[in-house]
């Protein structure tokens, strides 16, 4: 009997012993896939981050944003590929690289003692901040007591709750107004202040420098909150990935691509204020009007429709660069623009950028060939032109989802396309591009109907 439970006793010690050793070769493990060595042997390194105007987007087909431009930058720096995945909020960022779902943030991350237990933080830190966005004018406000007496609007959660302490720190006095996320969208409240039937609205400083380079009268240096410490994250057990990321933080080139696109992002004006010019003389449009009659036959198109989008891709100046990249007359992205069977040098050639514009446009139609009849068809093209057909396809299928008619655009696909800068619609399932601004493309599309229908008037051949 001693023996036997001897026995029984070895066994057990034995099985514990094997087990302490598979939990000990896991956590090796779990160590050995977190950090930057083994994400090297994989070649590629799966990036958080959130899809909207501050961090990643999609634009015209290209990936796009702030965030995106520096990740992109450091794994190259790696010499490894990029594999974007996007979360719906920043908690959940924290929650997916925990998980092990990513290998870091590239995100402003608030930090926070309690994240410091489980992260490890850039040096590159961001200062956020939440202002007060305003008209430019005579009247705007100063300082935060400005505002008592005036109406100051917020949407639900820390703006709102910012802005009643911040009437309690004043004294009181201040008409405080809820906005509601589900009637509106930030960037439609930014457009209201433009327009001056918002006086007063909070948002957080990269948000309102992004619109400020939409809406250029917007003012947005009125800070009312002390700053809050942001920066990139990576898992605490990843010591070899922050130590790179601090050292690419360091590097000189990589100081000069941050300010290039912070430059490109934040500051450069995204909506250039174009003469309204509509005819250059007797029975001409522009220099270039021969290539317009040329090519437009072949989509079925009026020559002056092509010409009006023309004017308003580049007032038909074939040397223009778009803050996105886009070059030439009908600025083409460069990619699309080879795809499309320009040369490589010849981007800013008219005739080229016309008759790749064509090219594109037919494909175009193809893609929306169930949309009749081709008045109709020629706004979902001419949005697709502006935004990238991928967000069309996403505001039909919301469209469709919400009981709306599909292939009609005003006051269907066209409502869809304004609510896709909301999450609520963005991050909708049916939704494969994510977030976009929606107002520019929707303006785009009557400019340029509006604008051929003067022409069309002009008796123009």
């Amino acid at each position: 009997m001693k023996g036997f439970v001897y026995t029984l006793a070895i066994c057990f010690a034995m099985i514990a012993l094997q087990c302490c050793n598979q939990s000990a070769k896991k956590t090796e493990n779990l160590q050995d896939t977190t950090d930057l060595e083994y994400i090297q042997k994989k070649g590629e390194i799966v990036v958080l981050t959130l899809n909207s105007p501050t961090s990643y987007f999609e634009y015209r087909g290209e990936d796009m944003g702030y965030q995106y431009d520096l990740a992109k930058d450091f794994a190259r720096s790696l010499h490894m590929n990029l594999k974007l995945k996007i979360a719906k909020n920043e908690d959940e960022l924290v929650e997916k690289l925990l998980n092990g779902e990513g290998d870091l943030i590239a995100y402003n991350t608030t930090i926070t003692n309690e994240r410091k237990k489980s992260l490890s933080f850039s040096s590159e830190e961001h200062i956020a901040y939440q202002v007060v966005v305003q008209k430019r004018g005579k009247n705007v406000a100063k300082v935060v007591t400005d505002l008592i007496g005036k109406d100051v609007y917020a949407f639900p959660g820390k703006y709102f709750e910012r802005l009643e302490n911040l009437n309690k720190e004043v004294g009181g006095g201040m008409n405080l107004h809820l906005l509601s996320p589900d009637s509106l969208s930030m960037d439609e409240a930014m457009a209201l202040v433009d327009k001056g039937k918002i006086p007063f609205l909070l948002s957080d400083k990269d948000y309102a420098l992004v619109s400020q380079t939409y809406l250029p009268s917007l003012k947005t240096d009125l800070v009312i909150t002390f700053g809050q410490r942001t920066a990139w994250a990576v898992r605490k057990n990843s010591p070899q990935l922050l130590k790179a990321i601090q050292e690419w933080e360091s590097n000189k080139a990589t100081k000069e691509t941050m300010k290039t696109s912070l430059e490109r992002y934040f500051r450069l004006n995204k909506e250039e204020t174009m003469p309204k010019i509509y005819v250059t003389g007797k029975g001409r449009i522009s220099p270039f009007d021969y290539f317009f009659k040329k090519y437009a036959p072949e989509i079925n198109w009026e020559w002056t429709l092509l010409a009006s989008l023309a004017y308003k891709e580049s007032t038909f100046n074939p040397d223009a660069v778009s803050w996105a990249g886009a070059v030439g007359l009908m600025q083409l992205m460069p990619t699309t623009a080879h795809n499309l069977g320009v040369p490589v040098g010849m981007e800013k050639d008219p005739e080229q950028s016309i008759k790749a514009a064509v090219k594109y446009i037919g494909k175009l139609q193809r893609m929306f060939k169930e949309v009749t009849p081709q008045e109709e068809q020629n706004k979902f093209i001419l949005a697709s032109y502006n935004a990238g057909e991928g967000h069309i396809l996403d505001a039909m299928a919301l469209a469709e989802k919400y009981g709306k008619n599909k292939y009609l655009w005003a006051g269907n696909v066209a409502e869809y396309l304004l609510l896709k800068s909301q999450p609520e619609y963005y991050q909708d399932p049916v939704c494969k591009r994510g977030y976009f601004r929606g107002q520019g493309t929707y303006d785009f599309v009557v400019e340029i109907l509006n604008r051929a229908e003067l022409y069309r008037r002009a008796k123009i051949n």
